[in-house]
């Protein structure tokens, strides 16, 4: 692991910590943690990112699709 600084506004600090005691885990894993959920997460692959984004039909119109036009 590389060591690096990040700056945290006194009242956001002051949370981490409450929830690290909380937690009983370092404040260092919270941010780490929070980085790789954010912004470190894998791209979607496989069939389910077919279906990135948002839905053409709510599934109360699952049988709109055989409606004659």
């Amino acid at each position: 692991m590389i060591k690096t600084q990040v700056y945290f506004r006194e009242e956001e600090l002051a949370h981490l910590h409450r929830v690290a005691r909380r937690t009983r885990r370092p404040v260092a894993a919270l941010v780490r943690d929070a980085v790789r959920r954010v912004w470190l997460r894998p791209r979607g692959e496989g069939p389910v990112a077919l279906w990135d984004g948002t839905p053409g039909l709510t599934s109360i119109e699952h049988d709109a699709i055989y409606d004659e036009p």
